[in-house]
């Protein structure tokens, strides 16, 4: 009797075995036929776009495209305005452009056929700011009948029912959405990989990274196949793909535009703002996409974003101005090309008459830890690694996940064993636990809050305008964002404080810079030290970046001073 009981359990355990192998080799089916129907739609589109610039092309012979590529924005809407170049000349020369430019680079997610249909409509939007200019979008910016993604599986095959709040903004100021853009899987990371449309590409070196988490846009408008783009940004992920494609990128005040209809994996989070901004080659495209979209649409269609139009007069301001200024925070120590690059902009911002402050940000160690790590993690990952279920994680992603899946005593554990050899790594991975109840939760944004005010208290103090500080760059090597959430020292803490921010590129990597890496050690000569240095290794002649920062609903100030940095090396290079 007992050994018939133990032949069933033995066949109930063989049946349970077998059947947990059936259903994960069924479920793996179904994931790489879902990423394959979403191969298929991008490539479909991408032929789409490519037969209706040729079509376009055969119609119009005598079009020379270069020409229109090479017009900043400011002197493309003019010509729009006045007729002499019309939005369907415009659209089919970016979107061509853009098609030669995704093919080196794996930037664009899908091609918005629905943006040549839309030519007839931009007609009736003449007097608007962006008047037949042909913009790019972020992946997880909702349009109607496409998916937001945000590069991960479970989110595909959902289409939008209506296009997102900043999508209907730009079209009624006649602004054309031609083509979404790539992003890293689940949007928490600042590589540009997923696995669902692979990793993208670095317009300057295709052995780098473009950055993320608006990676894509970076890339293609870098690469020269966009002339504006919207992004969003919680720790960078507009200025990093900006620094490492050499654009320029502005994070605004956090509900200075509208994000209703943005996809997220990080949704209920609220220590760290995440904001809507744009992406272009100029400081003035920024502005004027700004002045675009802070209009009555904006405030009508989302009455929980104030209504505070551009204010004009503020960025074309010339009065001097009193700028702080740091190079290390004492957290994660520049790269050299960093280094230097803030040097040579304040030297310059000295010339021309502003007064430079030395300031640090308080407490970066508490801050990274406490405020950043614990904030955004505040659910240990839960729900980021839900969205990461179904499908495999990217490998630009697997070394956070690896923490997050960690239960929360090993991760005590090993945060216990590292600290007196790694002290930073192990307040880190102890961070990644989150809050352990909501009274803990409330204890964390109420930290949040105080810091914010002793950190603008220390701002007032020095009575400064604006802030200077180091931009994360130049472009990674593969595989070390995920490696090093460390780095986003540079950005995150301006999320955290939801102040305005932009990268503005103003050098490039030498080969002096590349000299000097070598004898780089870091503040705290760690593994995350050891990796920050192989990350921008071998970067000379890559895109150098310095961050402009304001206080809160100071944007159009911050630009101003984005304007100024941006003026003033262009003078320079021209001497």
């Amino acid at each position: 009797m007992e050994s018939n009981w133990t032949a069933l359990l033995v066949a109930t355990a063989c049946c349970t075995g077998v059947s947990v192998l059936f259903l994960k080799l069924l479920t793996s089916r179904k994931v790489q036929k879902k990423i394959q129907r979403a191969k298929l739609r991008r490539d479909i589109s991408i032929q789409k776009a490519e037969n209706a610039v040729q079509q376009f092309r055969e119609k119009n012979t005598g079009t020379d495209v270069e020409p229109i590529l090479s017009l900043s924005l400011p002197e493309l809407t003019k010509k729009l305005k006045e007729g002499s170049l019309s939005p369907d000349t415009v659209l089919h020369a970016y979107m061509g452009k853009a098609v030669e430019v995704n093919r080196k680079l794996n930037c664009a997610t899908e091609f918005l056929l629905e943006s040549c249909e839309q030519l007839p409509e931009v007609e009736t939007h003449r007097e608007g700011l962006l008047y037949g200019v042909p913009v790019s979008i972020k992946e997880n910016l909702g349009y109607k009948g496409h998916d937001s993604s945000c590069g991960v599986i479970c989110k595909l095959e959902q289409p939008a029912a209506v296009d997102s709040v900043v999508v209907q903004v730009l079209k009624r100021q006649g602004a054309i959405p031609f083509v979404k853009t790539n992003v890293p899987q689940g949007m928490l990371n600042y590589d540009c990989s997923n696995p669902i449309f692979g990793q993208t590409l670095n317009p300057h070196n295709h052995q780098k990274t473009s950055g993320g988490s608006s990676g894509g846009e970076g890339a293609l408008i870098g690469g020269g196949g966009s002339i504006l783009g919207v992004g969003t940004d919680i720790g960078g992920s507009i200025r990093i793909p900006a620094s490492f494609c050499g654009i320029c990128g502005f994070k605004p005040t956090a509900n200075r535009l509208s994000k209703r209809g943005a996809g997220s994996c990080a949704r209920g989070q609220k220590s760290v703002s995440s904001s809507l901004g744009p992406l272009a080659r100029d400081v003035d495209s920024l502005a004027l996409c700004m002045k675009a979209l802070l209009c009555e649409d904006m405030f009508s269609l989302d009455p929980t974003v104030p209504p505070i139009p551009f204010n004009e007069q503020e960025y074309l301001s010339s009065r001097p101005l009193r700028i702080g200024y740091y190079e290390d925070d004492g957290y994660q120590l520049p790269s050299p090309s960093m280094r230097r690059a803030l040097w040579e902009i304040k030297e310059l911002l000295e010339r021309a008459g502003h007064t430079l402050v030395s300031f640090t940000p308080p407490k970066m160690d508490y801050v990274m830890d406490q405020l950043l790590i614990k904030g955004v993690l505040a659910d240990g990952g839960t729900t980021l690694l839900s969205n990461l279920k179904e499908g495999p994680t990217d490998p630009c992603l697997q070394p956070q996940t690896v923490t997050y899946n960690l239960p929360h005593m090993i991760k005590k554990i090993i945060s216990f064993l590292l600290r007196p050899i790694y002290p930073r790594m192990a307040m880190a991975i102890g961070s990644t636990c989150g809050v352990s109840s909501v009274s803990d939760l409330w204890r964390q944004h109420t930290q949040v809050e105080e810091y914010c005010y002793h950190f603008i208290a220390e701002w007032r103090k020095r009575e400064l305008d604006v802030l200077l500080s180091p931009m994360l760059g130049p472009a990674f090597n593969f595989r070390y964002c995920g490696k090093l959430t460390c780095a986003l020292n540079f950005t995150m803490l301006y999320n955290l404080l939801d102040f305005p921010a932009g990268a503005v590129p103003v050098s490039t990597v030498t080969a002096e810079d590349e000299e000097e890496l070598k004898n780089y050690k870091g503040n705290f000569r760690d593994l995350w030290d050891r990796f920050f240095k192989k990350a921008v290794t071998g970067c000379q002649g890559l895109p150098v970046a310095v961050q402009c920062i304001a206080l809160p609903w100071k944007d159009e100030l911050c630009l101003r001073f984005m304007k100024e940095v941006e003026q003033l090396v262009r003078e320079h290079r021209n001497k």
